[in-house]
């Protein structure tokens, strides 16, 4: 199946979904133009998206796939994606990330907004990697979604040994406050709330920690946007370090 030349040129960008037939359910939100929509059929990888194919095809079906929205824009796709994907729930898709567009920040609680914009300044005195999650944080994490999305995967290098906390950050405030206990090359370490099939990428790292009760009240719920500067491109921030 695939779309002619001049079908792709009526659709421009578009959001679509694939969905199980057996249950109407969605379990995969995407963007794309062309005849992306259709290039998950032909996947051979172990994500949880194409083992979920891969287990209709064994039933002798095949997802229903369905544009949402198209004759859009770029980034009109990019901020569609995201705003479904936040409806849904990533719990609920095989989507390993939220979706990203650049005006908007995702799902979260109006409490929460509150305290992001109110967060006061803290000095940090500890040695600390700062870890971003922009993109894969949610407003109702469980305690162990923020771990397990702080603590890998990442490509650092030897100086990641030095640090000893590892503060979870979004939008430049700290959402939880780690203690490291040792780096281990990614893949090494099972995760329960994220598909974690590819993540023996060669050069990445992942830590071992638990919440640091001793110092956490220091930092927690605190601006450190000073120290993560106006580069957006990096993850992580060593400080003292």
């Amino acid at each position: 199946m695939k779309f002619s030349p001049e079908v792709t040129e009526q659709l421009r960008h578009y959001v679509y979904l694939y969905i199980d037939p057996s249950t109407d359910e969605i379990f995969y939100i995407g963007k794309g133009v062309g005849n992306r929509i259709f290039a998950h059929l032909s996947e051979m990888n172990e994500s949880k998206k194409v083992s979920t194919i891969q287990e209709l095809k064994k039933q002798g079906k095949s997802p229903k796939i369905e544009l949402l929205r198209y004759g859009l824009s770029e980034s009109e796709a990019a901020l569609i994606e995201a705003s479904v994907i936040d409806f849904v729930g990533t719990g609920n898709l095989t989507n390993k990330v939220r979706g990203q567009h650049s005006r908007s920040y995702g799902r979260i609680s109006a409490k929460e907004i509150i305290a992001t914009y109110s967060a006061p300044p803290v000095q940090i005195t500890h040695k600390v990697i700062l870890i971003t999650i922009n993109r894969i944080y949610r407003s109702d994490m469980s305690a162990l979604e923020l771990y397990e999305a702080t603590r890998g995967i990442w490509r650092v290098g030897r100086r990641r040994e030095r640090a000893e906390y590892a503060f979870a950050i979004y939008r430049g405030v700290v959402r939880e406050v780690y203690r490291i206990h040792h780096w281990y090359p990614s893949g090494t370490l099972t995760y329960q709330t994220r598909d974690d099939s590819d993540f023996g990428s060669r050069g990445r790292w992942e830590f071992k920690g638990e919440i640091a009760v001793d110092i956490r009240e220091q930092y927690y719920f605190r601006s450190v946007r000073k120290y993560l500067g106006s580069s957006n491109q990096n993850p992580f921030r060593y400080v003292n370090i």
